[in-house]
């Protein structure tokens, strides 16, 4: 499993340059720009995606026009910065646009600046199609695509299954372009039929990592949480091609993350997901909501009560006793025991998981207690968080990266962060 490390790093400003070197020919809309709509906030003043526009800009790369999103936005000018070994604008985060995006249409309707952002992104995606089916993450800032580095290597990994669901999620926005329609067809395709003989889901062997059965048929053997993300890509994909290898798949992979899940409503971890091994981690712990989804979609109630013990456990046990980053356990006569801890950074990639899956637990139940948990999570937004900080400003659409300790706060506002934000506002305001 690749270790999360670039939220952390400090990075080198290099605004002079990327603004120099990074086109900003938009095509603008014959009666109003992207910049102008963008700029104000949506939905009576409640979201604001004026930070989020400023992350998006529009570059020429292999001779098309393409959307892309600057990684890092650096407190107190919010200028954009560069990680020396990794590149300025990513597969993961222009992945995570496109979802955020349709999630905007979703909620507002049809918006032809969202869907103009929506195909500039999915080209920007499709370009950075390695030859092996495999994505490579990172673009450096001369516009060359970074293919060593351990973070950008086309292989099985978070951003070809992100670029997967996002792909999916952008064609039925796309399909009456045929142009771009054939070949997201054709990449996801190429990338599926990887997936399907890199994973080795016939033999659906266990090992003991300190004391902690886990799955060897996941990505990476045991990583729950990469899996969530594929499995959401795949139930598109589904979607659009029926193809019963690809149900197949899925269950197999959802087999794996249920085996991952430990302890239950008394009984510590309290029915969590572990996100790796013995670890659990909030950033991307997908699980409850992909097995929600995929639950409905197969009318499957195993996967559904699997997602439902989670948040019934797990979520309150967290907002009751506080948020954690990460923890280890071990088990030891047949209890299962925390050995390390966590508490920071908390950031909105580790709340956006638990508020989505809340949300659709609440959607599929009608069940009030849900409605709660989803208010806690918003108010940890709000500032009801170990900083007493907001973490999104609706004047300016600004999401700080993270709480780093009590009263402290990260004040970038980086790609992820701002659009993990916007995922969590996006689903709120369907409730209003």
């Amino acid at each position: 499993m690749i270790i999360k490390t670039r939220i952390y790093r400090n990075a080198i400003f290099l605004m002079f340059l990327l603004f120099n070197s990074c086109s900003t020919d938009k095509v603008a809309d014959p009666i109003i720009s992207a910049e102008e709509i963008d700029s104000k906030p949506l939905k009576n003043g409640i979201i604001n995606f004026g930070h989020f526009n400023h992350l998006y800009k529009e570059i020429s790369l292999k001779g098309k026009k393409v959307g892309i999103i600057h990684i890092y936005s650096e407190y107190p000018n919010y200028e954009y910065a560069i990680e020396p070994s990794e590149g300025f604008t990513a597969v993961d985060d222009v992945s995570r646009a496109i979802i955020m995006l349709s999630k905007y249409i979703e909620v507002f309707g049809n918006n032809e600046v969202a869907l103009e952002k929506i195909k500039n992104l999915t080209e920007f995606i499709l370009q950075m199609q390695n030859q092996n089916g495999y994505f490579n993450n990172f673009l450096w800032n001369d516009f060359t695509i970074n293919t060593t580095y351990q973070t950008s290597v086309a292989e099985i990994n978070w951003w070809s299954f992100r670029a997967l669901w996002a792909l999916e999620t952008a064609y039925p926005f796309l399909n009456k372009d045929a142009d771009i329609a054939e070949r997201i067809v054709l990449a996801s395709q190429k990338l599926v039929t990887n997936i399907k003989t890199d994973l080795q889901i016939d033999n659906l062997s266990t090992q003991s990592i300190n004391g902690i059965e886990v799955p060897t048929w996941l990505p990476g053997n045991s990583a729950a949480d990469q899996s969530a993300v594929l499995i959401l890509g795949l139930l598109k994909h589904h979607t659009r091609t029926a193809d019963n290898d690809i149900r197949i798949l899925i269950d197999k992979l959802a087999t794996g993350m249920m085996l991952m899940q430990k302890g239950d409503v008394e009984n510590y971890p309290f029915g969590a997901f572990l996100s790796s091994e013995n670890l659990w981690h909030a950033w991307g712990n997908n699980q409850a909501y992909a097995l929600l989804k995929a639950g409905q979609n197969f009318n499957n109630q195993d996967y559904i009560d699997s997602a439902l013990l989670e948040i019934d456990g797990f979520y309150p046990n967290l907002l009751q006793n506080g948020f954690a980053e990460a923890f280890w356990i071990t088990k030891i006569e047949g209890d299962f025991i925390e050995i390390d801890k966590n508490t920071y950074p908390q950031i909105a990639y580790g709340v956006r998981p638990m508020l989505w899956a809340t949300s659709e637990a609440y959607q599929y139940t009608n069940d009030e207690r849900y409605a709660t948990i989803i208010d806690r999570l918003e108010q940890w937004i709000l500032g009801a968080n170990d900083a007493s900080t907001a973490i999104y400003n609706h004047n300016t659409g600004i999401c700080f990266d993270g709480i780093t300790g009590v009263n402290k706060v990260n004040k970038n506002s980086g790609a992820e962060s701002t659009i993990e934000t916007l995922l969590m506002l996006l689903e709120i305001e369907k409730f209003k």
